[in-house]
């Protein structure tokens, strides 16, 4: 590569609209000055300021009412001591919070003080926030429709809070969709339990509510359904569901007895009620069967066929529904537990079958039924599909939405980091929830669980870039520079494929955006854009590294990063080698040569093994930086 000297200071290329969140490097702003509000997500219903922002001082009131438990107080207190506070005292002082149920009348009270207002509907898990500055501190008043809604405000309050400050918000708030969170389904290489621990505790900040435990290389899940747990894997179960409980998480067990079940045998029956008998036993109260990925064009005892005829879509069916409705009428309504989920062996469609006809006519209407959209890996979702699974499932679906799973062929080499988007505004009218199901990589999931929360909370205020930029704030906490580098770290890992050939993102927007316009006209601003853009590119692995604090994020995404800073340098040389094509030709061919060997070294980086399903090279913005590498020579006459 030619000598240069480059900036050391990267020009910001990408808008981050900045949530604030404790611990985030901000300036203390004057008390009397007005500020905006920060971004808050998912978006509340209704949010409006309040005035002046408060100040935060050295000696803090902390008021709890009925209703805020020990995980809330917990999350307030450590909210107000990251924004400054030194000392929490249990009454009123110069800044005060008081948190608890609406109908708590100390509560209540704080809410009019501060200038809130009380909802004309308790829906459920909503709540209702008010700051209000006075003297030099104020009242924060957090007021739960229930235990869930007052954490979530407390929630909300964690975002609206800064180094020295809150702002001063009105917010009425409630989710849209009941059930928000994600489903552990994919193939591959499982979550380790630290994972699934750090899951937990992410969801509660999202205000996600779900958690559906059915890794696939748990045995006692699918191949030995039937036998116990060991001690060891029960007490890990166990800690999964307290964990989850501290969080405001519903953890929801799911079995896969369809492989073998013997549906007419009063033993597999039984077994299955005691395998989910001992998860009760744990503190678990939610539960799920899954019926997918077998067949009905075999029984797996010759009891079935005697009981319910010849394997087919309809007595599959029968078989299906009796065993379901037995286990929510026999186990679940005795045990004073959820209702009882399911996904179906038919899944990811919205024809009517004989199959459906018969769980829409006899299934417990209870039973919560999932779908997967109009295929299994469905390029959008919009509310008429949603409103026909309704009606050929008799029920509001639950949808399982396969995204951003890598566990398929299409998705080798990639970890999938584009936006939540392509689901319809307005589909909370036909769905009771969405779970996403997630990558083998736990942490670079939380891109899209992210933004998969904040649709099923409020889906009619979605905005997909916005919610990705707060994604990238969250895991930057708060740090700027660390959020522009994870945001061009996505983009070059955009692409969303489908299982045929239909891709439903676009790899690389950002980056191909600009590459397009240097191959329309190699000179000038548009160079000087991209090459800004390709320092960016080169240095993100390593600001990741240094500015992203969960470890496990680097770690599970190493191989891309490695080979990001390889293509990085290699955009660099290419540019370098554009610039130099007309005053330096013979060192527009070294830069070029050198672009070259740094991007086959990249090409060699593979994904670490025994981590992902299936594996194979990594991939960086394909078909958008390497096609540009390759062409640029061409671009300036230098083939």
């Amino acid at each position: 590569m030619p000598a240069r000297i480059r900036a050391t200071a990267v020009a910001a290329v990408l808008g981050v609209a900045m949530g604030l969140t404790p611990g985030a490097a901000a300036t203390a702003v004057p008390p009397g000055r007005e500020s905006r509000l920060p971004v808050v997500t998912p978006t509340p219903q209704s949010i409006d300021t309040n005035g002046r922002q408060l100040r935060v001082p050295a000696r803090v009131g902390l008021v709890l009412g009925d209703g805020a438990d020990e995980a809330t107080a917990n999350l307030v207190r450590r909210t107000l001591e990251s924004a400054g506070a030194r000392e929490i005292v249990g009454e009123r002082a110069e800044l005060t919070v008081v948190a608890g149920l609406l109908s708590d009348p100390d509560v209540s009270g704080a809410l009019a003080e501060a200038g809130g207002a009380k909802p004309g509907e308790l829906r459920p898990e909503g709540y209702s926030l008010a700051a209000r500055a006075k003297g030099r501190g104020g009242l924060v008043a957090l007021a739960g429709n229930d235990g869930d809604g007052v954490y979530y405000a407390a929630q909300t309050l964690r975002q609206l809070a800064a180094p020295g400050r809150i702002a001063a918000a009105k917010v009425a708030d409630f989710p849209l969709m009941a059930l928000r969170g994600s489903i552990e389904g994919f193939y591959g290489a499982p979550w380790s339990h630290e994972d699934r621990l750090d899951q937990l505790a992410f969801y509660g900040d999202i205000k996600a509510n779900t958690y559906i435990y059915t890794p696939k290389d748990d045995l006692y899940l699918r191949e030995k359904w039937r036998e116990p747990y060991p001690a060891a894997e029960l007490a890990k179960i166990k800690e999964l569901i307290d964990a989850a409980a501290g969080h405001h998480v519903q953890f929801t067990y799911a079995v896969s007895p369809g492989p073998s079940i013997c549906y007419s045998d009063p033993a597999d029956i039984q077994a299955l009620r005691d395998k989910l008998a001992s998860i009760h036993e744990q503190g678990a109260d939610s539960f799920y069967i899954a019926l997918d990925d077998i067949s009905y064009t075999k029984w797996n005892c010759a009891g079935d066929e005697q009981v319910y005829g010849a394997p087919g879509q309809e007595a599959a069916g029968r078989a299906q529904a009796e065993l379901l409705n037995g286990v929510q009428r026999d186990f679940l309504d005795p045990a004073g537990a959820q209702p009882l989920q399911m996904v179906p062996t038919e899944y990811s469609d919205v024809a009517d079958s004989p199959y459906k006809k018969v769980l829409r006519e006899t299934l417990d209407e209870r039973i919560v039924v999932q779908w997967t959209g109009t295929d299994v890996v469905p390029p959008s979702i919009s509310v008429a599909d949603a409103e026909k699974a309704a009606q050929v499932w008799g029920r509001k679906v639950f949808l399982w939405d396969n995204y951003p799973v890598n566990d398929y062929g299409q998705t080798t080499g990639r970890l999938l980091l584009a936006p939540y988007d392509k689901r319809e505004a307005g589909l909370h009218t036909a769905l009771g929830g969405i779970v996403l199901n997630p990558m083998n990589q736990a942490a670079p999931s939380k891109v899209a669980l992210f933004g998969g929360a904040s649709f099923a909370w409020n889906d009619q205020d979605y905005d997909a870039g916005r919610t990705w930029r707060a994604a990238a704030d969250y895991l930057a906490a708060g740090e700027t520079k660390t959020a522009e580098a994870l945001l061009a770290f996505f983009d070059t890992q955009h692409l969303a494929p489908t299982f045929g050939d239909v891709v439903w993102q676009p790899q690389a927007p950002v980056l191909k955006s600009k590459v397009d316009a240097v191959r329309a006209a190699p000179r000038g601003a548009a160079l000087r854009r991209l090459d800004q853009y390709a320092d960016l590119l080169a240095a993100a692995p390593e600001r990741i590294r240094a500015g992203v604090p969960d470890p496990a994020f680097s770690a599970q995404a190493k191989p891309w990063l490695d080979a990001l800073t390889l293509w990085g340098r290699a955009l660099q040389s290419t540019v370098d080698g554009v610039r130099l094509a007309a005053a330096d030709p013979a060192g527009a061919d070294r830069a070029f040569a050198e672009a070259e060997r740094l991007a086959a070294e990249a090409a060699k980086i593979r994904t670490i093994p025994g981590t992902t399903r299936p594996q194979g090279p990594v991939r960086v913005a394909d078909g958008v930086l390497d096609a540009f590498l390759a062409d640029a020579p061409g671009l300036v006459g230098r083939r």
